[in-house]
């Protein structure tokens, strides 16, 4: 006798919601995020600017709605790869989406610069073509600022549902396999589909991420800052996106409070420990523990020594005077600005200029260049090379060093120790030769369209390394991202987002097993 069908069980609206396409998702998140400017645009009594933004929320809604109706097909789920795929065709295709707004809203402007500011948001580069903070309303820099949170988020979850599966990102650092291949994450795996991991790190993280967003912003208000300037501040120094409505943090009216303020969240770019230990297995460790931390305290600590203690060491042009308040503002200028552009948020201190000038060294802000070259902790909002991968190849310098001394040695320290000194150190070393190529191939790029070789130094780094605002301390001379050709701006759009992705991420897209499926 045959028996009957067993009765399906009803879907839940967040799995029916899962399984939606990503880049679907995306496009509701973005065009639901056009809300909050034109609330604001709205309740300042700028009604054109809300309603440009309320049209392009509706307008994105329904070619959500659309598309969502279109790939309801029940048609099997994407594997990890494919988000990857998606994740570098959102990079490419949103920027245009977000832009149209802004173009509407500024005006006097054009489609590209307005993709290239979204691009730069995006990817939490923070890199601006207006030069004047004026030529925008404060509802549009709250746009810029949105879209930079938002880039953030999108790099934690990504992190763990998509580079951690994967092994790549930093992961092949401590678990060094091949690339794209499984790594760290395979429990995890093995206990959800990539759809059903990617809702499931966005539920446990987007709570932490607003979380930390407002202990931040109600901080810059108690310490005595604008709203609108305290809250743009807190999205970019989570996002390390480096987005000021008012040109940047010596602007504010906090005070020394409020960098204090931004100074210690700046710890959660440093390392993913921070924020989700034991989010994934072997994520265990103190954080006291954690080799990202401890090589960052000392890069931070030592490039600020060097630059506080060169006045005392024969600086011909650093200032006579040596109280104790300008030796004491200098120093926290040096400690403040160093972290940032480490984290590659790229905040200048209010007191940066004095200890430039403090230090006596006439281009301090090539120094500034290597600490965003350094980076910050892998699975963070941060760019760069990453700590993680320094701390690799230290450890193999360093065994390298003993066995010159001692040739007979055994190096030992565990395991995991000894697979970082070994193929962990290899796969960063790799990753190194492919950032240090990826600097020269956009500098080449950069001097084809008639930029200068300094300034296409510092844009190249600026954009692989995910620090916009480096442009303007870096070199001698502040560079402008407004006065360079539309080319140029198209190359430095590509490489923020080779910088955002890495350059491993987009080599795991040619493994043949994706185009096979």
């Amino acid at each position: 006798m045959a028996r009957a069908p067993a009765s399906r069980a009803p879907a839940r609206p967040g799995s029916r919601l899962a399984e939606l396409p990503f880049f679907v998702l995306l496009m509701g998140l973005c065009s639901a995020a056009g809300l909050l400017p034109a609330v604001h645009a709205l309740t300042r009594g700028d009604r054109a600017t809300g309603l440009i933004f309320l049209a392009a929320a509706a307008i994105g809604a329904g070619l959500t709605l659309i598309l969502a109706l279109a790939t309801a097909t029940g048609r099997a789920r994407p594997g990890t790869r494919d988000q990857l795929f998606t994740l570098v065709m959102a990079f490419a295709v949103l920027p245009v989406l977000l832009a149209v707004p802004l173009m509407i809203a500024v005006g006097d402007t054009t489609l590209l610069r307005s993709w290239f500011e979204m691009v730069s948001s995006l990817t939490t580069t923070g890199a601006t073509v207006f030069d004047r903070v004026d030529r925008l309303n404060p509802s549009l820099h709250l746009w810029r600022a949105t879209v930079g949170w938002l880039g953030g988020f999108l790099m934690w979850v990504m992190a763990f549902a998509v580079l951690a599966p994967m092994n790549i990102g930093g992961f092949e650092v401590r678990h060094a396999r091949g690339f794209g291949e499984g790594g760290t994450a395979r429990v995890v795996m093995r206990a959800a589909d990539p759809s059903e991991r990617l809702a499931r790190y966005a539920a446990r993280l987007l709570p932490i991420y607003v979380g930390l967003t407002a202990v931040l912003w109600l901080g810059l208000l108690v310490a005595g800052e604008v709203p609108i300037v305290a809250i743009c501040h807190a999205m970019s120094t989570l996002s390390t996106s480096g987005i000021s409505p008012i040109g940047g943090v010596p602007f504010g009216a906090s005070g020394i409070e409020g960098e204090v303020l931004i100074f210690l969240f700046m710890a959660f770019a440093v390392s993913r420990l921070t924020w989700s230990r034991g989010l994934l297995p072997g994520d265990h460790d103190r954080l006291i523990d954690d080799p990202e931390v401890r090589l960052a305290a000392i890069l931070i600590g030592s490039v600020t020594l060097f630059l506080f203690a060169r006045h005392f060491l024969g600086a011909g042009e650093a200032p006579a005077e040596t109280e104790f308040a300008a030796a004491a503002t200098a120093l926290w200028g040096a400690l403040f600005t160093v972290a940032s552009f480490l984290t590659t948020t790229g905040f200048e201190s209010y007191w940066w200029i004095g200890a430039a000038d403090w230090s006596g060294l006439r281009t301090p802000g090539f120094v500034l260049i290597g600490l965003a070259i350094v980076g910050g902790g892998v699975a963070t909002t941060a760019g760069g090379v990453k700590l993680l991968r320094i701390y690799a190849l230290a450890r193999h310098g360093e065994r390298e060093l003993e066995r010159l001394i001692h040739p007979h040695s055994i190096g030992g320290s565990g395991v995991e120790s000894r697979r970082v000194r070994k193929e962990g150190a290899r796969m960063a070393w790799i990753f190194f030769m492919l950032f240090a190529m990826s600097i020269f191939i956009v500098m080449g790029a950069l001097a084809l369209t008639g930029v200068q070789f300094e300034t296409a130094l510092v844009l190249a780094v600026s954009a692989l390394s995910t620090t916009g605002p480096l442009a303007h301390v870096a070199a001698e001379h502040p560079v402008s991202y407004a006065g360079i050709p539309d080319t140029a701006k198209a190359i430095l759009a590509a490489a923020m987002v080779v910088g955002r992705l890495e350059a491993l991420a987009l080599i795991a897209l040619l493994n043949p097993e994706l185009w096979r499926n």
